[in-house]
């Protein structure tokens, strides 16, 4: 039995979900708003989400997380079966959250939260991050998935992570930075995946209940 615990309004928390729905597993949602309980950090050592627990085992860190559900349930596969294609996804992934989300979360807390951020930290990302979309654009195929003509791991990070970097360039510089590029056709196809339709209708309930939280 696997238990998901977070909160539906994080992407992280969603790449997971996704993986486990595309595969057809079994699994409990468990709400964590990342709370840093000592029943959280025993668990998540960070107070991160998300985490998963397997038959009662704790493994955090959402990658870790999709390495151990393509290990433990092959079928259907999230990574192809050659080994230079495999690394490529891996390579997507990475790319994604190294170098385009972990790089636009700087931008969140004025473009999502209601906080400031600094304008050397706003011009500093649009350098960053102006680079590193060019540079995605070149590894990614979008034929019609990220990595080729099979779903795989590497949806399972671009969906959810793709529409975040649209919001904060909208929110932050005034343009969608990717607008006109494949990646909006891309993410209109995948939102007509049953999966990515339970993910959005939960994402929509639980933001509905953040916000709804006492402060």
């Amino acid at each position: 039995m696997i238990t998901l615990h977070g909160f539906a309004v994080s992407n992280y928390y969603n790449k997971v979900k996704l993986a486990m729905l595309e595969k057809g597993l079994a699994f409990d949602e468990t709400l964590n708003w990342a709370t840093k309980d000592e029943a959280t950090l025993a668990r998540s050592p960070l107070g991160k989400v998300p985490f998963v627990e397997i038959d009662g085992v704790p493994v955090a860190e959402s990658q870790v997380i999709l390495e151990f559900l393509e290990d433990a349930h092959p079928q259907p596969a999230l990574l192809p079966a050659d080994p230079v294609a495999r690394a490529k996804v891996r390579e997507l992934v990475a790319f994604l959250e190294l170098h385009l989300e972990l790089v636009a979360r700087r931008l969140y807390p004025q473009a999502f939260f209601g906080g400031t951020v600094s304008p050397e930290v706003i011009e500093a990302t649009r350098k960053d991050l102006r680079r590193n979309l060019d540079a995605f654009m070149r590894l990614a195929k979008f034929s019609p998935f990220v990595a080729g003509d099979a779903f795989t791991m590497a949806d399972c990070a671009a969906v959810v992570h793709l529409p975040l970097l649209s919001m904060a360039t909208r929110a932050i510089y005034g343009e969608d930075w990717l607008a006109g590029s494949p990646s909006k056709a891309y993410l209109a196809m995948m939102k007509e995946r049953p999966s990515m339709q339970r993910i959005e209708a939960d994402r929509k309930a639980n933001q509905a209940q953040m916000a709804s939280r006492p402060r």
